[in-house]
């Protein structure tokens, strides 16, 4: 799965571009808690990486 995809799968929850700090986006929730760091740009996020950002989210 692409950074993009993964991108369009947090906004479309409620997740919120809070800033960016090199290659990496940081997004918080105005509900959930914690943070959660997406690597951006990248083609091919590896399935463990992609799987523990999904799970950061609370989207597993």
């Amino acid at each position: 799965m692409s950074s993009d995809d993964l991108f369009k799968i947090l906004k479309a929850d409620g997740w919120e571009l809070d800033r960016t700090k090199g290659s990496h986006h940081i997004f918080k929730h105005p509900e959930k808690k914690g943070i959660v760091v997406l690597p951006h740009p990248r083609k091919d996020i590896p399935k463990g990486t992609e799987n523990s950002i999904l799970k950061q989210a609370g989207l597993n």
